[in-house]
């Protein structure tokens, strides 16, 4: 990347000397401009794609809105300030050791050996986007690599605490041949969420997977003035939560470091799967723990013939780290699964399926979660935050990881229940979803529904709970259910029409009651009330039913 952004750099200094001998005013009119400040400049972009590329990566509080510094204000003097950066960062990622140092010891290393101070490093980005646009450059992708360079340069300047650089020589563990990784990770999560509690007096945080809730206010830094977790309403019990601890061969089964790759293990997965192709109507989406565990599980699914069992009944997809590759399953998923075939998805937790992709009604009929998503422990990353975590706020190692792996379980498995006609399964296959700590992470509302006759089955067992269930669910969605947790617009008037009889009623109590001294009848009932009207008071007393039946 460093060896694309000298070229960008070079080919800026081209256009420059270009734009010199053609038109030089343009030159000299982003100098004046410059002077002013770059609160003057125009900031706005003509698509997604400009801005993702363009934009300062900084919080908007923390933009400069001041002058730009002199020694970076002419165009030739910006790009011979670039060169410089980009050649210390090239020297700095020769070594063959890992290093890992804050924000500010990195500038002082650099102000030592490159005399860059950190005032002119904060505005690199601003200033490139400044002189692209005055070059008028289009090819955008030809400067992204010298984008980020000058977004990194920004980066690191702006925010002295919560951030860390960490350099590896070694872009794998097993790697031989040096490929140098420089990361600046941030790990303070309460940087990015801090504006707006300064901005707003009252921020309401609300999700389906935000559990435990006692560990965002630590980790954001607010104290919470309501904390609830609210269970789920429904017209049916129309999803079920299965925790499978052994196979039918009575073989514990985990992710696990140390059994994840035992063969009794994996064959207890793949059967899993088999017997759900065998039961579950249309899709089905598989969830692993990462990338290379799913590699290796699959290889030895084919090497077991398992893949071939499932191919009898449903065709099979699988998540990529390709973005494109994993749109094309996607869709000919979808497309297996509206045509009565029905598919099985292999996916990743943290990849794109996991995050934003619903599979309501027959594009998932059951999730099925092979293993705990813990992150990985070795990650230098991961280590730095538990570092941070433990000495900032207090939060131990362990908690958090689990706290984490349990978050996004939880997130995959919310996949399968779209609305409140959508039914599934959710299928927590390790035998370490069966213990009281982790089941206490969950969001309230599954955990509630995992019964102790659910949280510690067999593959025969799960079978059995599970073609009961689906038989309960394929019966036809009654309308007359309509009114216990889905409102239409009959319910809310009818709703209404009764509160204002209870409110009628109220008030005729109110006006009943004996009064300290007369004269003092309106002030009594405005103190009842809290001074609201009575359609204040029904909207209020109205409007907690209408979103928990939503």
């Amino acid at each position: 990347m460093l060896d694309n952004a000298g070229k960008s750099i070079g080919a800026l200094d081209e256009k420059i000397r270009e734009i010199k001998r053609t038109d030089a005013s343009k030159l000299q009119n982003e100098y004046e401009r410059l002077v002013r400040g770059l609160g003057q400049s125009e900031n706005t972009f003509e698509s997604e794609e400009e801005a993702a590329i363009l934009g300062n990566p900084v919080l908007p509080e923390d933009l400069l809105q001041e002058a730009v510094p002199g020694n970076i204000r002419r165009a030739e003097h910006f790009t011979a300030f670039l060169t410089r950066f980009v050649e210390y960062l090239k020297t700095r990622m020769r070594v063959l050791h890992v290093v890992a140092e804050t924000p500010p010891s990195f500038l002082q290393h650099v102000k030592d050996l490159t005399y860059i101070d950190r005032k002119p490093l904060r505005f690199c980005a601003d200033r490139l986007t400044s002189l692209i646009r005055t070059l008028e450059l289009t090819d955008l992708d030809q400067y992204n690599a010298l984008q980020k360079v000058a977004s990194f340069a920004t980066l690191v300047a702006t925010y002295e605490k919560g951030f860390l650089l960490i350099l590896e020589p070694f872009e794998t563990e097993n790697a031989t041949v040096p490929n140098p990784v420089f990361h600046l990770t941030c790990l303070d999560a309460s940087l990015a969420i801090k504006p707006i509690f300064e901005r707003f007096s009252s921020v309401i945080i609300t999700s389906g997977t935000i559990s435990p809730l006692e560990m965002y206010p630590k980790m954001l830094g607010f104290e919470a003035t309501v904390q609830e977790s609210y269970s789920m309403t429904l017209t049916r019990n129309c999803f079920l939560p299965l925790v499978i601890t052994r196979g039918s061969d009575q073989v514990a089964i985990s992710s696990r470091f140390e059994v994840r790759n035992d063969p009794s293990v994996v064959r207890n997965f793949g059967t899993i799967l088999i017997e759900y192709c065998k039961i579950v109507p249309d899709g089905i989406v598989a969830f692993f723990p990462s990338y290379l565990y799913m590699e290796s599980i699959v290889a030895a699914w084919h090497d077991m013939g398992i893949l071939k069992e499932v191919w009898k009944y449903k065709l099979i997809f699988v998540e990529t780290p390709d973005a494109v590759e994993t749109s094309i399953a996607l869709e000919n998923y979808r497309r297996a699964c509206d045509n009565g075939k029905g598919a099985v998805l292999l996916s990743v937790a943290r990849g794109k399926v996991s995050e934003g992709i619903d599979f309501d009604h027959n594009y998932g009929r059951a999730v099925i979660m092979f293993g705990i998503p813990y992150q990985y422990t070795e990650s230098r990353i991961l280590k730095a935050r538990l570092e941070f975590l433990r000495d900032n706020y207090r939060i131990r190692e362990n908690d958090y990881l689990t706290f984490d792996a349990m978050r996004h379980a939880a997130q995959c498995v919310g996949r399968v229940l779209r609305g409140k006609t959508d039914y599934g399964l959710m299928v927590f296959a390790d035998k370490r979803f069966a213990k009281a700590d982790k089941r206490a992470k969950l969001p309230k509302w599954i955990n509630s529904y995992i019964t102790d006759t659910a949280s510690n089955l067999s593959t025969d067992m799960a079978m059995v709970i599970s073609k009961r269930f689906l038989r309960s669910m394929a019966q036809p969605f009654e309308i007359g259910q309509d009114g216990i947790s889905l409102w239409g617009l009959e319910d809310i008037q009818r709703r209404q029409a009764q509160q204002r009889q209870a409110d009628a009623g109220a008030m005729a109590d109110v006006n009943m009651r004996p009064t300290q001294a007369d004269g003092d009848d309106d002030d009594d009932d405005e103190d009842y009330f809290g001074g609201l009207e009575d359609q204040a008071l029904l909207d209020m007393r109205l409007g907690p039913a209408i979103t928990t039946a939503g």
